[in-house]
């Protein structure tokens, strides 16, 4: 079963925050709600939940190489 909620992890100050991943499209950017660091995906990664979330994107949980 595909995992639709992913904590995102902020490299910058530590903040956590829950939130539900696309099925449809990668996110590549997200805004920090504590520090307002806008997040990229790590060189390799396709998305910012496969760089700094609890669990991969959902295509990549279901063995894709990406959401792409």
């Amino acid at each position: 079963m595909t995992v639709l909620r992913a904590t995102l992890t902020c490299p910058d100050c530590g903040a956590e925050a829950v939130e539900t991943m696309p099925t449809d499209a990668c996110q590549f950017f997200y805004d920090c709600r504590a520090c307002h660091t806008v997040l990229r995906p790590k060189p390799g990664d396709c998305c910012v939940f496969c760089s700094y979330g609890s669990v991969p994107c959902p295509p990549v949980q279901d063995g894709a190489a990406c959401c792409g």
